[in-house]
């Protein structure tokens, strides 16, 4: 399942799932690893929640943004 476009993923950062998409796509971004470590927009920093259960502990992570965004590219 794919979450709306607007749903906050990285609170600590407030960034939506298509604000990551943006970042995955304009930098060329094709692993996981490459999208946490990058400085251009930084995610997955702070709280970290994002990175596994997601912030309200349902699944909606950064790398589930990130799966969708490779499949539908």
């Amino acid at each position: 399942m794919t979450p709306d476009p607007d749903r906050l993923i990285c609170y600590c950062n407030n960034l939506t799932v298509a604000d990551i998409a943006k970042v995955i796509k304009e930098n060329g971004i094709e692993t996981l690893e490459e999208l946490l470590e990058q400085d251009v927009c930084p995610m997955g920093d702070i709280c970290e929640a994002c990175r596994e259960e997601g912030y309200e502990n349902d699944g909606f992570n950064l790398p589930m943004v990130f799966a969708s965004v490779l499949r539908k590219t």
